[in-house]
């Protein structure tokens, strides 16, 4: 996706790719904000506000494959902002090709990892912040699951290896990976290591995985991602006085508010029957989806931060392939 800016302050986006989530981005850009609606062309097979309806019946995206960094390269080089879909490249080394065309020619890049860009993510984030009520960071978990069908294990490009290589690792996988770099304020672990037994297809696309990963303070956080388990979309920060819990924290079970719980200070009563205080929940509404507040955040003035994060996100992703390659070998986050 590319956005440029146009007269009189307005930004002009522009869609490459029919999948399911350009319908979803394209319904974000015209999202009425600051009371106003974006006008915006429509996409090729979509009439008159309706549905999307790909060419030959089938969605489309434009997957991470080679020449790998080249669309995203050119599309920087001609001065257009780059909101990518995740992941944004298929190793670190090829990400670095279309950040470093975004630097030279001054153009702003994000991936679009939506749920960053819900408030109930800063809301979180004040309470992990918090050195009384949740204390010092000590452990992370993040799970995100789904089973997906028959037609999207033989069809989909996440499963084919000339596409989109990384299979669940690099898509709900992605998601399980910045949740755990969110939670530590992008601090790269020291190592990781992949579980063992992973499961893949018959071309060796990855289906199921998960690993463990370590900070030098003794940090740790763990991960599971699969196309094989029923969904589920969870995120558990661990502190020494508190824990917080997010049990949707991707996609919110309502588009317009989201909620996660929060204890601290938790005991057990004098003889083990019962423990408290039990947590407390926290609802953070939202006027716009996640997916427009993301479109909002884009079009600002450009941000040094979301580069990193991303390029923070494939270290860890290419260090879990790595050491799933090496049999399951303790491997180094690069830098």
């Amino acid at each position: 996706m590319a956005s440029a800016a146009g007269e009189e302050g307005t930004v002009r986006f522009g869609i490459i790719g029919c999948a399911m989530i350009a319908r979803k981005l394209s319904r974000a850009i015209g999202w009425p904000q600051r009371g106003r609606r974006r006008r915006r062309q429509p996409l090729p097979g979509e009439l008159r506000g309706g549905p999307l309806r790909p060419a030959r019946g089938r969605r489309l995206p434009s997957p991470p494959h080679q020449p790998p960094p080249a669309l995203g390269v050119a599309a920087a080089a001609s001065g257009k902002h780059l909101l990518l879909e995740k992941p944004a490249a298929l190793c670190a080394a090829d990400l670095d090709e279309i950040l470093a065309a975004c630097d030279a020619a001054g153009v702003q890049f994000m991936d679009s990892t939506m749920w960053m860009h819900h408030p109930r993510t800063a809301a979180m984030r004040e309470l992990l912040s918090d050195p009384v009520r949740f204390g010092k960071l000590r452990t992370v978990n993040s799970i995100f699951t789904f089973v997906a069908g028959p037609s999207f294990l033989e069809n989909d490009i996440r499963v084919k290896p000339e596409l989109d290589g990384l299979g669940a690792l690099g898509d709900v996988g992605w998601y399980c990976i910045r949740g755990i770099l969110w939670a530590v304020d992008y601090e790269l672990p020291e190592s990781v290591v992949a579980l063992r037994h992973p499961v893949t297809n018959a071309a060796g696309v990855i289906l199921s995985c998960g690993a463990s990963l370590v900070w030098k303070d003794g940090q740790t956080a763990t991960f599971h991602c699969s196309f094989l388990a029923n969904m589920t979309i969870e995120l558990t920060a661990v502190g020494s006085a508190g824990t917080l819990h997010a049990g949707d924290f991707v996609i919110p079970a309502e588009e317009r508010s989201a909620a996660f719980s929060f204890s601290s200070c938790a005991e057990f009563s004098d003889l083990h029957t019962s423990w408290g205080p039990l947590p407390s929940r926290h609802v953070v509404s939202s006027g716009l989806p996640q997916e427009a507040q993301m479109v909002a955040e884009f079009s600002r003035l450009p941000e040094k931060k979301w580069p990193d994060i991303t390029r923070k996100t494939q270290l860890v992703v290419d260090a879990v392939k790595a050491s799933i390659e090496r049999g399951f070998e303790p491997v180094v986050v690069g830098s």
